[in-house]
């Protein structure tokens, strides 16, 4: 049956789904099992994108250490370039490790889907060899202090050109026989992963793991396209849109109360640029690769949620020098009232707070 949903509706079982309504979650860890992952992104003009996520969620209880320690003290948290996974690949991300034995099936038989890859690696049995045994040997390591033994070079027309460690590594962490097992600085530290994931998972084979994958994912985007979810939940029609949708059921029908919340570009509730347009009706492109001059809304903007909508972009940067949070512009989708920009001017101070810095407003 297809469950015919109005957009108001449709809405406030994303923004609910993405724990961005009033109720707040409490918990680093389980925040991360509800949402799947968090991306991560080395840009950081107001906070890494990870962190940003977090803390839009959990509000200034959350810290940047709480991460790291879930990641490399506890272990219930892992990192990495999801290139098992043809939905969300291929940006890094942490996942729970909950979550782990519904993705090493499938990461043991990668890269079976890339045939190019496939053929590097196996041009390059010895470099693997080479790679693991020292790995083995000395623990945790920097790429930079791994020997490049390729007996074939990388080629590629991007960044990725002759980088043939970290190519390696990443394909290697892609089949789980590497993992990242900390970081020093920005840097990461690579280790086994039979050292670095927790003994015992149970291994869910791919025909089982698959759909439950996708029922996860429905769950933690509550609405979404089929291309993301396949045939998890129930098809749905949203009032003002052709495209067939899929729904989670139970998210259908509750109640809702909404918040004000500064949010990452890459945050989950706006990432697919479709179902933004389509059911929140906000336009919304990352402009940090466009010439500045050609920046409608600024290098970072933060895309702004005010209860069940998208409203706005805030073009701030952290200048952590100077101890400010410099907001360069606030653009209103449609005017505000006066209580929704006191209610956008307060998560401003808020975050500048989280930050340790003073908000500063372009006059």
């Amino acid at each position: 049956m297809t469950v015919t949903l109005d957009r108001d509706e449709a809405r406030r079982i994303a923004v609910r789904a993405q724990r961005l309504s009033a109720d707040r979650p409490t918990a680093l860890v389980p925040l991360v099992e509800e949402l799947t992952f968090l991306q991560l992104d080395p840009t950081a003009a107001i906070a890494p994108s990870a962190d940003l996520i977090a803390y839009s969620r959990l509000g200034a209880e959350y810290s940047p250490d709480q991460l790291a320690d879930a990641l490399e003290a506890d272990r219930l948290l892992y990192e990495v370039k999801a290139m098992d996974d043809p939905v969300t690949a291929p940006f890094a991300m942490v996942r729970p490790v909950s979550d782990l034995g519904l993705h090493l099936d499938r990461m043991s038989h990668w890269p079976e889907r890339m045939p190019r890859a496939a053929a590097w690696l196996e041009a390059n049995a010895g470099f693997r060899r080479d790679v693991l045994a020292l790995l083995r040997d000395n623990g945790p390591t920097l790429s930079k202090d791994i020997p490049d033994t390729a007996a074939v070079p990388w080629s590629s027309t991007g960044w990725t050109h002759n980088q043939n460690v970290t190519r390696l590594l990443e394909l290697l962490q892609g089949r789980g026989e590497v993992a990242v097992a900390g970081r020093a600085g920005r840097q990461r530290t690579w280790d086994l992963g039979e050292r670095v994931y927790p003994s015992g998972i149970e291994i869910v084979p791919e025909a089982a793991a698959g759909p439950l994958r996708d029922e996860r994912r429905l769950r933690a985007l509550g609405i979404a396209r089929r291309a993301f979810v396949g045939e998890a939940g129930e098809p749905a029609k949203v009032d003002g849109s052709t495209r067939e949708w899929r729904v989670d059921p139970e998210a259908v029908g509750l109640p809702f109360a909404g918040r004000t919340a500064l949010l990452s570009p890459f945050d989950r509730l706006v990432h697919d640029r479709v179902r933004s347009q389509e059911v929140f009706g906000f336009e919304y492109v990352l402009e940090m690769y466009k010439p500045a001059a050609k920046r409608r809304w600024g290098y970072f903007a933060l895309p702004i949620l005010h209860g069940d909508r998208l409203i706005g972009k805030l073009d701030a940067a952290a200048d952590r020098r100077a101890g400010v949070l410099r907001v360069a512009a606030l653009h209103e989708d449609e005017p505000f009232a006066p209580d929704v920009r006191d209610a956008v001017h307060a998560e401003i101070d808020a975050l500048a707070a989280w930050l340790s810095l003073t908000p500063e407003y372009a006059s």
